[in-house]
C-alpha cells in the first residue's frame, strides 16, 4: 500500500443498530444504522442496549472512521452542511446475526459508494460533537486548497478522420 493511501487519522468508534418489528408479509425485521458513540464501549458486541414496543437497540461492535489528507474538501463540504453526519455501512453477514458493520465514514462520496451494492444498509446518522470537534482539527490541519482546471478541447484533426488503409493494404 501506498503511503498515501495511509489514512493520517483512525478514530474508533462504536455503532448501534436498531431492530423494528416490520409491519409486511415479506420481512420480519426492519434494520438500519441509528448511531456511532464516539468511543470503543467495553460492552460486547451485539448486546441489547434497550427493547421498547417491538424496537429493540443492539451495540454491534466497534469499527474506525478513516480520515485521510487527500478527502478533506468532503469533509469540510460534510461538516458545513448544517448538519453533519457519519455513514454506518451494514452487510449481510453469515451466522447468528443477520448484518456486520462493513464500514463508518464521515466522507459523504464514500458512504453514497456503498449503497452500488443493493445488500448494503447505508445509513447517515449525526455526527456526535467530539468526532466533529476532531474532524474540524484535521481539516484545520490537512486541508489545501486545490485550483480548479478546466481542460481544453484540442481540436480534430481532418487527417485523422480521413479513411485509411488497412493493414493488410486491402479494405
Amino acid at each position: 500500500m501506498s503511503p498515501a493511501a495511509l489514512p493520517s487519522l483512525s478514530i474508533a468508534v462504536g455503532v448501534v443498530v436498531e431492530r423494528r418489528k416490520a409491519d409486511s408479509p415479506w420481512v420480519d425485521f426492519i434494520w438500519r444504522g441509528i448511531a456511532v458513540l464516539p468511543d470503543e464501549p467495553s460492552t460486547q458486541p451485539w448486546t441489547v442496549l434497550r427493547e421498547q414496543d417491538g424496537t429493540t437497540l443492539f451495540y454491534v461492535g466497534s469499527a474506525t472512521i478513516d480520515l485521510y489528507p487527500s478527502e478533506t474538501a468532503r469533509y469540510r463540504d460534510n461538516l458545513a452542511s448544517g448538519g453533519p453526519s457519519i455513514w454506518v455501512v451494514l452487510s449481510p453477514a453469515e451466522g447468528a446475526w443477520p448484518y456486520a458493520v462493513t464500514a463508518v465514514t464521515a466522507d459523504p462520496a464514500e458512504g453514497e459508494g456503498f449503497t452500488e451494492a443493493a445488500d448494503n444498509l447505508v445509513e447517515a446518522v449525526p455526527m456526535p460533537e467530539v468526532l466533529r470537534e476532531a474532524i474540524e482539527s484535521f481539516v484545520a490541519e490537512h486541508h489545501v486548497e486545490r485550483e480548479f482546471v478546466k481542460r481544453k478541447r484540442r481540436r480534430a484533426d481532418p487527417e485523422a478522420l480521413a479513411r485509411r488503409e488497412h493493414e493488410g493494404g486491402k479494405e
